[in-house]
């Protein structure tokens, strides 16, 4: 095969194989990057609701009733109170958040998002919130680096907690 134009355009069959290869690796590159959008710092939000006996490293994208939004805030539901394990946590993949509840009433938020290269902590077990991809560990009180490759602590999320419902703010 020649390098030559197709009679009437400019563009040669290498150039439009090799975009269409650039475009596929830059699509790639993208899905691994990282999340680095500094967080909006220290989203917390308390409440005299006791939690229940959920499960301490439950890792799901899911919202009590189905994540509705409306009555309670801004954003949408996340979770009853009662589902947050005290000591613990759980990781809301789709909203990008985990929100855990160091003592009893008091619910903390932070990006799902590690500060390593940009994985997707997996869940929230022995006062940490932990990254599947290289074992980074983050304190459930503050987000600070607690071991791993991460450096950066993991940015803080806003929620509201509102009666017995956590939602996003």
């Amino acid at each position: 095969m020649t390098q030559s134009a197709i009679p009437g355009q400019g563009t040669t069959r290498r150039a439009v194989v090799t975009a269409a290869g650039a475009a596929g690796l830059a699509a790639t590159l993208a899905a691994c990057g990282k999340d680095d959008d500094g967080g909006s710092g220290g989203g917390s939000a308390n409440s005299a609701q006791d939690a229940g006996g959920s499960q301490p490293s439950q890792s799901a994208s899911q919202g009590a009733e189905g994540g509705q939004s409306g009555g309670g805030g801004d954003g949408m539901e996340l979770a009853k109170t009662s589902q947050i394990p005290e000591g613990g946590g759980m990781v809301f993949k789709d909203h990008k958040v985990v929100v855990t509840q160091p003592k009893a009433g008091d619910f903390k938020a932070f990006s799902s998002i590690c500060t390593h290269q940009g994985c997707s902590v997996g869940d929230v077990s022995g006062g940490t919130i932990n990254c599947p991809c290289h074992q980074s560990k983050f304190d459930i009180t503050d987000g600070s680096v607690k071991g791993g490759p991460a450096q950066k602590p993991l940015p803080g999320a806003q929620i509201k907690v509102q009666g017995s419902s956590i939602w996003m703010a």
